[in-house]
């Protein structure tokens, strides 16, 4: 036998006996239960997503998801909450839009009046998206709320930590929620935006609806039907007789009106006005 072939010979011994070693020792280890610890880690306890600092109680159209996230470039997700009357706050027709609708907002109550609990939806704010709701909300303020004053109403919990904003109709010269004029013949109530903020209450149940209704005051006689083919309804509002059932407890419903009825009284209203 050669010195090359005895090399080679050699070689392969000793490679087949590394190999079999290495085996016997991986075995032993993890027989013992001592190998994984080496590599496995616990990370019970850790937080590996980064927590959102700032959330917002939507309580008008911002209960709708599909609203919600027309404003943010990712889908967020929301939990039913109530806000305390602690807040201090009234749920109000008072917002009005530059378009010339009234929306939704929150108020101070008057002298004869006691602030109510309000319910709505908490959800984080990621990124940037704070800059496009205060952009959303133009002619409203951010105001916080304490982590006292808000329940949850579901399974989900509160967040432990971070800002809980709400926004707030403010007019020049006063404090947020004060000195908000309401709804009138130029800046009526509007049934699409009612669909929309109702709808979003639908997500949660009848419960959250009925509140939802009870709890909004200031629902004025000027109630403008402007649904797409409002005589036909169905045909783009598929929730328009739910919707319409659940406001059957509001008495300033039967004032509203078709778009070319409104439009009519309107006329009468500004003759009557010019006449005085």
């Amino acid at each position: 036998m050669s010195i090359a072939v005895a090399l080679s010979f050699f070689w392969l011994f000793f490679t087949n006996m590394r190999q079999q070693i290495i085996r016997i020792v991986v075995l032993f280890f993890l027989g013992t239960g001592i190998f994984p610890t080496a590599f496995a880690q616990d990370y019970w306890g850790q937080h590996s997503i980064k927590s959102p600092e700032h959330f917002i109680f939507g309580y008008g159209s911002l209960i709708s998801s599909k609203s919600r996230n027309a404003s943010v470039a990712t889908p967020i997700p929301a939990i039913p909450v109530r806000v305390s009357s602690n807040l201090g706050y009234i749920r109000s027709w008072n917002s009005r839009s530059p378009t010339e609708f009234t929306a939704l907002g929150l108020r101070k109550p008057n002298r004869d009046e006691k602030a109510t609990s309000i319910n709505g939806v908490l959800y984080p704010v990621a990124g940037n998206d704070m800059a496009s709701y205060d952009q959303r909300e133009e002619g409203y303020v951010r105001v916080g709320i304490p982590l006292t004053d808000i329940e949850a109403l579901s399974w989900q919990g509160l967040p432990k930590t971070g800002k809980i904003w709400v926004y707030v109709p403010a007019v020049a010269g006063n404090e947020p929620g004060v000195g908000l004029p309401g709804a009138d013949s130029k800046f009526p109530l509007l049934q699409s935006y009612i669909d929309v903020v109702l709808e979003g209450a639908m997500e949660y149940g009848d419960d959250f609806v009925n509140e939802l209704i009870s709890t909004t005051k200031d629902w004025d006689p000027h109630w403008l039907n402007d649904r797409i083919l409002p005589r036909r309804p169905w045909v783009a509002e598929k929730q328009y007789g739910k919707i319409d059932n659940y406001l059957k407890q509001v008495p300033s419903l039967q004032n509203r009106q078709m778009p070319e009825d409104y439009a009519a009284s309107l006329a009468v209203e500004r003759l009557q006005q010019k006449a005085n």
